[in-house]
């Protein structure tokens, strides 16, 4: 579930701040800074590099969308950029008109995925940039792609209730057995996923109040087609509002010309929490 991620220029790099995230937007210089900034948060005693992308045209005196992105396993690391230069943050450097939000980026390191402690790191950049930023806390949306893909259906499934919709991409919710190698151990959480009767249903029964898009290279020969088409399938199963979109000729990238959908962007930020 490798993605390939492009060298971000040495001016880039230098460019963006270092800067703890404080308790109040008011109280903190940084929340007057835009672009793509550096950050980092503590969880269980470790420092955990993030960033976070911040309009251009940014302003307290409004209540902004978040958008949580989980980057794929090529990304993993401890620098705190690779996981901006692929998927959507490589779509807002291409057109940063189409992305008015604030977008955060947390980073898992080598071996591990988007469950147990990885998923509460996550949880907490995002928490540090609601209590840094005006946001509006109805309009939280999560999306990833490939051990990102997987990491939004687990983090949407342990934390149903703090988004307003989520958008996988090229995801899975069961690893193989073949994959322990790549990821380590599975946590708790996640062999109580795969063990149930249908980890699909089971994961569909917890977020069916979630509006869902999912998207899917047909030729994808990293993570299988079907795992996408079975989640699909069982939340329409119970009624939920979910689009799917498979491409055609496409192999594992399907990050990029999803991320570049016209209507992707005008459809999540439409949705809010709670909204029928």
């Amino acid at each position: 579930m490798n993605t390939t991620a492009t060298l971000l220029p040495l001016s880039l790099l230098l460019s963006l701040a270092f800067v703890t995230p404080a308790a109040r937007a008011q109280d903190c210089p940084c929340a007057r800074q835009v672009g793509f900034l550096l950050r980092t948060v503590e969880v269980n005693g470790q420092t955990h590099r993030y960033q976070v992308y911040v309009p251009a045209d940014y302003t307290p005196d409004q209540k902004w969308p978040v958008i949580l992105f989980l980057h794929g396993a090529g990304e993993r690391g401890v620098d705190g950029f690779k996981q901006t230069a692929v998927g959507i943050g490589q779509a807002i450097r291409l057109d940063p008109t189409r992305f008015p939000a604030i977008v955060v980026f947390p980073q898992v390191p080598p071996g591990k995925a988007w469950f147990g402690e990885q998923a509460e790191v996550a949880m907490a950049a995002l928490d540090a940039v609601m209590a840094t930023y005006s946001v509006d806390p109805d309009r939280v949306y999560l999306t990833g792609l490939s051990m990102g893909g997987h990491g939004t259906w687990y983090v949407a499934y342990h934390y149903p209730d703090r988004f307003a919709a989520i958008v996988p991409i090229c995801g899975f919710v069961v690893f193989p057995e073949t994959s322990r190698s790549f990821f380590g151990e599975l946590p708790p959480e996640q062999q109580a996923i795969q063990s149930a009767a249908d980890p699909y249903a089971k994961v569909a029964e917890r977020i069916k109040h979630l509006p869902v898009w999912v998207f899917h290279g047909a030729d994808d020969p990293v993570v299988p087609v079907e795992a996408s088409r079975r989640m699909v399938e069982a939340l329409k199963a119970l009624g939920a509002e979910v689009q799917y979109t498979e491409y055609n000729g496409v192999g594992h990238n399907a990050w990029d010309p999803a991320y570049a959908e016209a209507e992707l962007m005008p459809w999540l930020l439409a949705k809010r929490r709670g909204q029928k």
